[in-house]
């Protein structure tokens, strides 16, 4: 499996600069958060390492190559991506949508036992079989997140890129959808995930990449990087760090004393 990583690369958007330099690596059957402030250029570095938007400066590299060399159905096949805000306004069902997943792996014509397999397993990992015959425009916005994160995995990419995939989920959901990501990366897959609350990322990381201001702050275990006065400096709030009975370790956050 392939390193994904960014080489000194920055983007500009409108004359502005939104992120960079920066370089990182990703490794493969890990998953890695990507936190930071609103505006701290997390969308933009996973827009940058998808294809979405071209560096002004840098590179991407997938496997130690530039991502320009490789051809667009092969790096369908090897890079997923679940956007923020995603959403379908079509009157499509939903075993439809999730199908369509599969379309960088498919023979020109029809679908094979092995896309009917992967589209089930998408379905059955994100807990949309029941209601595949439902049409898109029938379903809350949480169970469209659902679907849209199952054809996403239906593809079963070497590397998920998720944008803020918790959004619009309910608790159960969204421990749901962390548990999913773990199991992506257990595979041997490499997840690479937006997250704005710190004890999911937490919960759910190998690794953080902490942005501010469109530059890496920090890269490494979430311990070493989410100490109280790094999140203090990066968030400007109070934050207490501790352990619950089970061995879950979360994160309180509170206003700092002015």
């Amino acid at each position: 499996m392939s390193v994904l990583a960014v080489e000194g690369i920055t983007l500009r958007l409108g004359g502005r600069r939104v992120l960079g330099p920066i370089s990182a690596a990703f490794a493969p059957g890990r998953v890695t958060a990507v936190l930071g402030p609103n505006g701290a250029g997390k969308s933009s570095l996973l827009a940058c390492l998808a294809g979405l938007h071209t560096p002004d400066e840098g590179q991407v590299l997938l496997g130690g190559q530039p991502r320009s060399t490789f051809a667009l159905r092969d790096l369908a096949r090897q890079i997923g991506l679940l956007p923020q805000g995603g959403d379908v306004h079509w009157d499509v069902d939903v075993a439809t949508l999730v199908a369509l997943g599969r379309y960088p792996h498919r023979p020109r014509w029809g679908k094979t036992e092995a896309d009917r397999q992967a589209v089930a397993r998408a379905m059955k990992a994100t807990d949309t079989a029941r209601f595949a015959s439902r049409t898109m425009t029938a379903l809350s916005g949480g169970e469209r997140a659902r679907v849209l994160m199952a054809r996403v995995l239906a593809g079963e990419p070497q590397w998920l890129l998720a944008d803020e995939p918790l959004a619009n989920l309910d608790p159960a959901h969204q421990l749901e959808t962390l548990a999913c990501l773990r199991d992506v990366a257990r595979g041997g897959a490499g997840v690479i995930v937006v997250l704005h609350d710190l004890g999911h990322a937490l919960r759910v990381a190998d690794e953080i990449l902490l942005l501010c201001d469109g530059e890496a702050i920090a890269q490494g275990a979430p311990d070493a990087v989410l100490t109280p006065e790094r999140i203090a400096a990066t968030y400007s709030v109070a934050a207490e760090i501790g352990t619950t009975p089970d061995g879950e370790r979360f994160i309180v956050t509170s206003s700092m004393a002015r």
